[in-house]
């Protein structure tokens, strides 16, 4: 079987599926290739099934702070198992939507691994499918390190397959992943250890957010290992022992998870055969209008080496599909100031430049403005939790280059001040607004 569209969609994830939808309301003959689940990573196992952890996680911290409110509550347990099992049929849900969701848009779904015949040919098993554009939107995949004994542990895909809680775990990686799975399995009850192959972890954050993010953690009793290289992995009495560069042994662990990062999803596509190359990091360039090197081609998401980030690869598809369709010739999607947040506990919110950033660019025109303090709801609570903000300004407008906080509601209070950001707000403009009190987000507006 052979036949031709208009756009086709390697890869049913965020990025895939947002490009064809937007290409099928301009009433183009769309299709997606997709080998696994529909909603790619973010659905399955990234974003979707992490935030229902970690309000699971955030749950077991409303429980300890029952008490403090006048609650008494008889707390008998928690069964990882019954989460699991409604986060899984909760996602479920997603994908039988996602399925109804195409076919009632006109956009066939096609199951499969897609290879390059050519620029604009694809095979699927034994059929073909030619068409004008083709989108690379294949996604990345967690990776773990070359060393003895590291199949024994599991990826962050791995630690949504658990059905059972591990007692004790260590968690091996500096990045977001590897803080917030920490943050979930420690509230949720496990003895947890994260082990960082340099001093700090979100090394491209702002210090404020990352030192003190450290600083909850370890108040909250995750055991911090800096400058560690985990060398091997052995089994011992039915248990994992981890052993470091400096000779030290950790045995009688049940789970060590990597997160140490994520490599494009590139095998088996055969993109030589479309003429394309991938960098030395092996993802798909392209330039700001999301094109490759070759024509009709384009590449967005996590291929394309870009923030990795579900709403980037939305964002990306749907300007694409607006430029390709809609006589919108300029469309693309602006990589600055992408708002972003860690789920962590507490999370973090953060967009623009950090300080250090913001003064290698700018010198002395930086000026910060900072506060650190303690918000209502932990006021009186047994378990500190501090919330701090920072402002990043340049300039004699001191117009506004960076928004950073960390604690309780900084996921949710983000998102308007990176729209303010975003339309360029000075100091004065964050001044002259009247304070919503009592809130944690009024200090964003009064900071002096």
């Amino acid at each position: 079987m052979s036949k031709h569209y208009d756009l086709i969609a390697i890869g049913g994830g965020s990025g895939g599926l947002s490009v064809a939808e937007r290409a099928a309301r301009y009433h183009k003959r769309c299709a997606v290739i997709e080998v696994g689940d529909l909603g790619g990573t973010c659905v399955n196992v990234g974003c979707v099934p992490k935030k229902i952890m970690w309000y699971g996680a955030e749950m077991a911290h409303s429980l300890e702070m029952a008490a403090d409110y006048g609650f008494s509550i008889d707390n008998k347990g928690f069964d990882w198992g019954e989460l699991v099992k409604k986060r899984e049929d909760h996602i479920s849900g997603i994908n039988t939507w996602y399925h109804s969701y195409l076919a009632d848009s006109d956009i066939d779904e096609i199951r499969g691994h897609a290879r390059f015949l050519d620029a604009h040919t694809l095979q699927v098993g034994d059929d073909t499918f030619t068409a004008d554009h083709i989108v690379i939107a294949t996604g990345s995949r967690p990776v773990k390190p070359d060393v003895p004994g590291a199949e024994l542990g599991i990826d962050s895909d791995g630690f949504f397959a658990l059905t059972k809680r591990p007692d004790r775990v260590a968690v091996v990686g500096a990045g977001y992943i590897a803080v917030e799975v920490a943050g979930v399995l420690n509230a949720l009850g496990c003895d947890v250890s994260l082990y960082l192959r340099k001093q700090q972890f979100l090394r491209s954050f702002d210090a404020m957010l990352r030192e003190g993010l450290m600083e909850q953690m370890l108040a909250d009793g995750v055991s911090i290992y800096p400058n560690t290289q985990v060398a091997k992995l052995e089994q011992e009495a039915g248990a994992i022992t981890l052993v470091c560069d400096k000779g030290s042994r950790t045995a009688s662990i049940d789970q060590v998870i990597w997160a140490i990062g994520r490599v494009p999803n590139t095998q088996g596509l055969e993109l030589a055969a479309a003429g394309l190359a991938t960098n030395a990091r092996g993802f798909v360039e392209t330039d700001a209008l999301q094109n490759t090197a070759v024509e009709g081609l384009y590449a967005i998401g996590d291929i394309s080496g870009r923030e990795q980030l579900t709403p980037v690869a939305i964002a990306a598809g749907r300007r694409l599909a607006d430029r390709l369709f809609n006589n919108q010739p300029e469309r693309k999607l602006d990589y600055h100031n992408i708002p972003s947040v860690i789920f962590s506990h507490p999370p973090i919110g953060t967009v623009g430049l950090s300080e250090e950033q913001a003064r290698e660019q700018h010198g002395e025109a930086v000026k910060v403005y900072q506060t650190r303090f303690t918000s209502m709801q932990y006021a009186f609570s047994r378990r500190e939790v501090a919330t701090a903000m920072k402002l990043v300004t340049v300039g004699a407008k001191e117009k506004v280059v960076g928004c950073h906080i960390l604690g309780p509601g900084a996921d949710e209070m983000l998102q308007g001040f990176a729209v303010a950001i975003r339309m360029g707000a000075c100091k004065q403009d964050l001044d002259d607004t009247v304070a919503i009190h009592p809130t944690s987000a009024e200090e964003l507006v009064t900071m002096r």
